[in-house]
């Protein structure tokens, strides 16, 4: 059978060390399917206007295509070029959710996430993602340092 390992990344050089992790992980069980999953912190309650409600789904298809460049796909190409079976994907939401309903979603095995972010805002969002991904996942979750 197998192992399915989902990797949250959150496109900075800490989502590299849990990459990086997730790889060695890999090595060591073997037969494993790496599920690479990158989050656009989105609510569909904060309050827009008009013209941003008429924006929003060109918006988000953009942001997608941007992080599916700039973080998955790279994150894929380093996985396949070591031999690994790896997919990935982009989706709006809330960070700790999103990636346990995916988990849920492909039976995966194993949730592997960084602990910090790199900078600013984003460390606050997905600090507090990590806390409420662990509180909140139906599979074991490793957070790498």
């Amino acid at each position: 059978m197998t192992a399915k390992l989902v990797i949250g990344l959150d496109g900075h050089d800490s989502g590299e060390r849990a990459l990086t992790f997730a790889q060695k992980m890999a090595g060591l069980i073997g037969d494993c399917e790496l599920l690479v999953v990158y989050v656009v912190e989105w609510s569909p309650f904060s309050f827009q206007t008009a013209q941003e409600n008429e924006e929003r789904h060109k918006r988000r298809e953009e942001e997608i295509s941007i992080a599916m460049e700039r973080v998955v796909t790279p994150a894929i190409e380093k996985l396949q070029k070591a031999d690994l079976n790896a997919r990935g994907i982009v989706r709006h939401g809330d960070v700790a959710q999103t990636i346990i309903s995916f988990a849920e979603d492909e039976s995966a095995d194993q949730i592997i996430v960084c602990r910090t972010s790199e900078g600013g805002i984003t460390k606050r969002i997905f600090g507090s993602a990590t806390s409420n991904l662990v509180m909140g996942a139906t599979v074991p979750v490793t957070v790498v340092n």
